[in-house]
This record gives structure tokens, C-alpha cells and sequence, in this order.
């Protein structure tokens, strides 16, 4: 396996231009992925999102992105052609989404969704899509995959959805996968079973993660490494076991702001914010 890095963001600057004026998004984004998982954190707004989406060539109009480096397994991704980018998104660059109610077609069973997304990337015929679509619900420990597999997506549950949206995903056996806010959405149990899930696929088949989460506590836990961003910039890389050490002093005010059962905290502890981060 090649030591190099699997994703390379050098500057990267995501901007949206509206009627009233520029919104810097995404600032100055700088880090490299190799075979491991990475978490992004960071408040709503901070732009971990738009980093993501704009990995995949996923940001919207008036959006633009602009960077003084963005390549994957060492191709260009902001020259390349869009049938080419199509092509790598979705067969060796996926993305799980936030909500799975959002991001299944409600008119199609799981299972045709799954064997679609496989299609659309890898020629086959329909048995041999419908059977890595039966393995992939099998991987993501679905109890019972051929009935799943002619489920509906108002039939399945927000654990089984989100399972669903993940096998899609790695159906096609991907280099890069990017969870945004994979667990949110689910209970406790759940959200454990799914990084158990996820850290096992990402064992086995030695993909890079890119795991964003406003959740410092699961990032810390479940990543090696971790980017801290705040108005769109990275304030703070370190390695996901040193979080408490963290220098800047908005990382330390997330921690700080973080439930303890066995301490007594009154008052309960507020983020003082300094306006020179965002700058």
C-alpha cells in the first residue's frame, strides 16, 4: 500500500455569492487523508459540511471553490471533467448524509436503491447487483436482509435507514468515505452499533474516513485524528487522544462545556468567544 496520501487539501476556500454580498463558508482548509479516520467538529456554521460537499464537487450555486490544491489519490479533482468526477464520486468517493429520510427516494424499495447505486458505477446485471447489495446489508449487520431488502424507506426505522444509506455507500467498495453527522439523528445504542459498524468496514477494507460531528465526546473516542474548526477555519489539528491537552482556547471551551456525572459544576460553564478567532 502506497505511503502517500490518499486526499490532499491545500487553501481550500468555499464562498457563496448572494445578492447581499460574499459568505466565506470555508477558509484557508488545509489537511491531508491517508488510510485512517479523520473527525471534523465544530459548531453549526463552522464549515465542516461545506468541506465535505465540496471533496465530492457537491457544492451548490452561487457557491464557488477555490483551492491552491484538491486532489484525491493524486488526480485533480478542480480540473477534472464532470463525466470524470461523476464517475469517481459514488464508485471510489462516496458520502453518508445526515438524515436518511432526506436522502432515500421514498417511491423505491432499499434494496433497489442499493443495487441501482451499484449499476450506476460498476457493469453488471441485476443478480449479481442484487447479491453485493444482499452482502452490503449483511456487512451493516441488517438483521434479516432479504426482507429489508424489499422494504420501503417509511418501513425501516432511523437506525435501519441510516445502515441502509452506509451500505449504499460502500456498496461499491470505496477509497474515501465521508459520514456528516451519521449518528445525530439516533439513540444511544444505535449510534454505538453504527461506529462499530463503520470502524470495522474502515478496518477491513482500509478505507480513509472522514467523520464530521459536532460531538467532541464520540470524536474523540471513535477518530485518530482531529481538525477543530470554528468560522470556517481550522483553529486546531491534534491527535484525537490529546483533546484534553488542546492549546487554542475555543477547543478548551468545548471540552469545558462538556457534561461531567461525577462533578458538581455551578454555574454551568458558558464558551467566552474571542471575535480574532474568526479572523
Amino acid at each position: 500500500m502506497s505511503d502517500s496520501p490518499l486526499l490532499e487539501v491545500e487553501d481550500l476556500n468555499v464562498r457563496f455569492h448572494l445578492p447581499t454580498g460574499t459568505v466565506d463558508a470555508v477558509r484557508g482548509v488545509t489537511f491531508s487523508l491517508g488510510r485512517e479516520r479523520l473527525g471534523i467538529v465544530g459548531e453549526s456554521g463552522s464549515g465542516k459540511s461545506q468541506t465535505g460537499r465540496s471533496i465530492l464537487g457537491l457544492t451548490p450555486p452561487p457557491g464557488e471553490v477555490i483551492a491552491r490544491k484538491l486532489a484525491f489519490d493524486g488526480r485533480d479533482l478542480l480540473s477534472m471533467r464532470r463525466r470524470d468526477l461523476r464517475q469517481l464520486r459514488g464508485q471510489r468517493m462516496t458520502m453518508v448524509m445526515q438524515d436518511p429520510k432526506f436522502s432515500l427516494n421514498p417511491v423505491m424499495t432499499v434494496g433497489e436503491q442499493i443495487v441501482e447505486a451499484y449499476r450506476a458505477h460498476i457493469r453488471s446485471g441485476w443478480r449479481e447487483a442484487e447479491e453485493k447489495a444482499l452482502d452490503m446489508l449483511e456487512a451493516v449487520r441488517m438483521h434479516e436482509p432479504k426482507r429489508v431488502f424489499g422494504l420501503y424507506p417509511h418501513e425501516v426505522s432511523g437506525g435501519m435507514g441510516q445502515r441502509a444509506m452506509i451500505a449504499m455507500m460502500l456498496v461499491t467498495d470505496p477509497d474515501l468515505l465521508i459520514a456528516d453527522e451519521p449518528t445525530s439523528a439516533l439513540d444511544v445504542t444505535v449510534q454505538l452499533e453504527i461506529l462499530r459498524i463503520l470502524d470495522r468496514l474502515v478496518a477491513e477494507r482500509g478505507m480513509g474516513l472522514i467523520f464530521i460531528s459536532h460531538d467532541l465526546r464520540l470524536v474523540s473516542s471513535f477518530c485518530d485524528r482531529v481538525l477543530v474548526m470554528y468560522a470556517g477555519r481550522v483553529v486546531e489539528e491534534l491527535a484525537a487522544g490529546e483533546l484534553g491537552n488542546a492549546q487554542h482556547p475555543y477547543t478548551r471551551g468545548l471540552m469545558g462545556c462538556l457534561p461531567d456525572l461525577h462533578v458538581s459544576r455551578h454555574p454551568l460553564p458558558v464558551l467566552t468567544r474571542d471575535p480574532a478567532w474568526a479572523r
